[in-house]
């Protein structure tokens, strides 16, 4: 059994070594992690957001009822509707018909030869009547009987011209508005009408009727072109049937025919292969590329720090979370989606910039992805973008639920403003702003929720973080004031100066302040080695040798990393404590040191601290208000020019020993610093009042 546990253990700690190993490795090739940081969150956005972005596929064939609403992605021609109504319309044109004159001027010229025929052959006097009658029928132009040649040759000459001339007319006014070959038979018959009611002999009205008949043809034909070309102008002015993005093309238990088969298939609807299109694929890809290179280019200029923790972590999980929540959510209302979680999560952890960047990237994704409407994504972004900057100066957790019930009002406002722009029912309007409030409740949770496990689990450093490590009922911090109350004391009034400078030269206030409480923590291991702690006791460095005196006071930064460690402090404080002193040297005991029995051999690197020097504007502030609250302390009668002085030989010495050559603090904010520093410290041992001394029973009975 022993052997099983010590094979166990032997096991977890290889793994746990592979594991520590490697992250050490990412840890060392920033941008090697990040690469694949960026990747994998590449492939969870795509994996989350295609389904979406490319429209639900139908495996539906002609005849088959449909399961479910079709809705169109796009706008798309109905084009067998369009082309029915285009046929209609070529239908109702009527057929345009054009008159050939010549047709009317041909039958003309024979009826005149043939009257002049007859004319001719009359006037000859040396043949019989029987021989006229055979010679006009041999020569005729028309096809009359025998009996019509003797009859019309028997006519005067005045009858003849009476005749044609009455013909002529009649073909005049039959043919002037043109005979189609439909009309031919009703045209005879109409010929006979008018002859029936002239005044002529009756003999003349049949030979003229005869003659008219024999001779009319169709003069009226289908000009085919120009009636096409009517018809397409007509079909031209038809206008396209569209079917609208989102218009129902099958309802749910509709049988599916010919024609919204062509409309599920032209709209991209109909699943003809397993899987998604390529276009699909590139098309999602571009977009979160996108995305992802806004974000990046924001934070490569103005956040590169982000870019090198745990923060890029945290914003890629943030994204994505909202995403499955508020597709999740829509369902319900898209005014509950919790997009603007993501603008106080990230002003907590990040900035209200970036914050501000996320939350609009966030909402048009969400509004592409699930079709919601400008009402929708413009609540989200006004939402978003007010409780990014309202969140900034939370100082408490319980303030974040204020800035939810914020949130919520200003999405009840948008939704108002746009049901009064659209003229909603009022119910409705009622109804959308009930969620735009709860929508603000919603996020206050899921900020509240969360921000614990991002502070703890990837160790991020937030604003209400330092303000509860400020809190003077922290564990550390009622140690040092019940058992080293000097250092405890030292350690507000360092906070006081600390925060007053960095406030002066835009350095992070609030991590000053926290920073400079926690700096000397290390000395709880020993609170009596240090002179501000040793209340009406003799010093114990008077019993020491300065290098063992060295080695307590210079490990006070040592045990205090120790003792941080230990309560679980940031990482932002831990490297405070240990740089708060640089590689500064102790001054004091080195020159004890170099005064005793074996001054010669003293080496001033020994009384050094380990250091490292300070890193961040931060610390280098904390390690110059450490010295100077210290210095000016013990100054005798202090005034303003003694303290000033003070402040600024102090400032010159970290500045020659090289102590602020890592930070990048520059001249300008060392003078800032320094006018800072006097100003707060004169306020602190500024010159008292001597108050005379009053006997107040001689006051008393003077009254």
């Amino acid at each position: 059994m022993l052997k099983e546990n010590i094979k166990k253990k032997r096991e977890k700690k290889r793994k746990n070594s592979k594991t520590r190993k490697l992250f050490s490795f990412f840890s060392q090739n920033t941008k090697i992690s990040l690469i694949v940081l960026q990747s994998i969150f590449t492939i969870l956005l795509f994996l989350v957001i295609i389904d979406n972005i490319e429209p639900k596929k139908v495996n539906i064939k002609i005849g088959d009822v449909s399961p479910y609403e079709i809705r169109a992605t796009k706008d798309i021609e109905d084009k067998r509707t369009t082309e029915k109504l285009q046929n209609e319309a070529m239908e109702k044109i009527e057929p345009i018909y054009k008159v050939n004159p010549s047709i009317q001027m041909q039958m003309k010229n024979d009826i005149r030869t043939f009257f002049g025929l007859v004319k001719d052959i009359k006037s000859l006097d040396d043949i019989g009547k029987n021989k006229k009658v055979s010679t006009l029928q041999e020569q005729s132009n028309l096809n009359l009987s025998q009996k019509d040649y003797r009859t019309i040759l028997e006519f005067e000459n005045k009858e003849l011209n009476n005749l044609e001339t009455t013909i002529h007319d009649i073909i005049n006014q039959i043919m002037g508005n043109g005979i189609r070959e439909e009309e031919l038979e009703y045209e005879k018959d109409n010929v006979k009408s008018i002859f029936d009611s002239l005044n002529m002999d009756k003999n003349q009205k049949e030979l003229g009727v005869k003659i008219i008949n024999t001779t009319i043809k169709p003069n009226k034909f289908l000009d085919v072109e120009a009636t096409q070309r009517r018809k397409v102008e007509e079909s031209e002015k038809i206008e396209p049937i569209i079917i609208k993005e989102n218009q129902v093309i099958v309802r749910k238990g509709e049988k599916v025919n010919s024609h919204t088969y062509e409309l599920i298939k032209e709209s991209g609807l109909l699943k003809q292969k397993d899987g998604h299109e390529i276009s699909t694929v590139l098309g999602t890809l571009i977009i979160i590329l996108i995305i992802q290179s806004i974000i990046g280019l924001y934070l490569y200029n103005f956040n590169q720090d982000v870019l090198k923790t745990s923060k890029i972590i945290i914003l890629d999980i943030v994204f994505i979370s909202i995403v499955i929540i508020s597709k999740v959510i829509h369902g319900i209302s898209p005014y509950l989606m919790p997009i603007a979680t993501s603008s106080m999560l990230i002003t907590l952890i990040i900035n209200s910039k970036l914050a501000l960047i996320v939350n609009f990237i966030l909402t048009f994704l969400m509004g592409m992805i699930l079709g919601v409407d400008d009402s929708v994504i413009t609540t989200m972004l006004v939402g978003g973008s007010i409780v990014a900057f309202s969140v900034m100066n939370s100082s408490q957790r319980y303030n974040i639920f204020f800035n939810g019930l914020i949130l919520g009002i200003a999405h009840i406002i948008t939704i108002f403003s746009f049901g009064l722009i659209k003229n909603s029912d009022p119910l409705d309007i009622v109804l959308r702003s009930g969620h735009g409030l709860l929508n603000g409740i919603l996020c206050a949770i899921l900020t509240i929720g969360t921000l614990p496990l991002w502070e703890n689990i990837f160790k991020v450093l937030t604003p209400l973080k330092l303000l509860e490590l400020s809190n003077p009922n922290q564990p550390l911090l009622r140690r040092l004031l019940m058992e080293a109350p000097g250092t405890y004391y030292h350690s507000v009034m360092v906070g006081n100066l600390s925060e007053a400078a960095a406030e002066a030269i835009g350095a992070n206030s609030l991590i000053t302040r926290v920073g400079a409480y926690y700096h000397d923590i290390g000395k709880l291991k020993r609170p009596y080695f240090f002179k501000e702690n040793q209340f009406g006791m003799d010093n114990p460095h008077n019993k020491l040798n300065p290098t063992l005196s060295t080695l307590v006071i210079t490990n006070h930064t040592k045990d205090g990393l120790a003792l941080a460690e230990e309560y679980g402090l940031p990482q932002e404080i831990k490297d405070i404590i240990v740089q708060h002193h640089g590689d500064t040297v102790l001054a004091f005991f080195y020159y004890k040191a170099s005064k005793g029995k074996k001054g010669e051999d003293v080496k001033l690197e020994d009384f050094r601290y380990k250091g490292p020097k300070p890193q961040t504007k931060e610390a280098a502030i904390i390690m110059l208000a450490d010295s100077s609250e210290a210095a000016v302390r013990s100054i005798k009668n202090p005034n303003k020019g003694k303290i000033e002085e003070m402040v600024r030989n102090i400032i010159k010495d970290r500045l020659e020993d090289r102590q602020l050559e890592e930070c990048n603090l520059t001249l300008k904010d060392l003078n800032i610093i320094a006018n800072t520093f006097s100003n707060v410290l004169l306020g602190i041992f500024h010159d008292r009042i001597e108050y005379p001394k009053l006997d107040i029973k001689e006051v008393k009975g003077d009254g």
